[in-house]
């Protein structure tokens, strides 16, 4: 664990705990963003780099595989595809038979067909431990 000024990093050599914040570093415009999983709506798995979107719309792009940063998360980020890790609680609508979701940020990711059934029952528990 890394302590930069008021920040607490955690690499990925470390391992992800609840009492420990993560926070993903990404490099924008020569700076280094530090980005919480609260405000990490989904994530796009390029190959071994990953699009990370926001809930403010932005998208950065970091040199880490999908694999390695679904390690990192928290449980409420569900591999919905190969190529997609959502935070459960930005998910906003579910289409087209489930096949697709919408996010907050208005993106819409696809769910692998072999994923439909576990990540409803997965959405459908979510939605009932909220209105409960």
């Amino acid at each position: 664990m890394k302590t930069l000024g008021n920040f607490t990093h955690q690499t990925l050599s470390d391992n992800a705990s609840a009492d420990r914040t993560v926070h993903i570093s990404v490099q924008s415009m020569g700076r280094t963003i530090f980005l919480t999983p609260d405000i990490i709506t989904f994530l796009e798995g390029e190959g071994n780099y990953t699009f990370i979107y926001t809930n403010a719309g932005k998208r950065y792009l970091v040199s880490k595989t999908l694999k390695s940063l679904a390690e990192l998360l928290a449980n409420n980020f569900i591999r919905v595809h190969k190529s997609y890790l959502v935070n459960s609680n930005y998910v906003v609508e579910r289409m087209e038979d489930d096949r697709m979701l919408k996010m907050a940020c208005g993106k819409e990711v696809i769910v692998s067909r072999r994923k439909i059934k576990e990540i409803t029952g997965i959405l459908d528990h979510a939605n009932r431990r909220i209105s409960a």
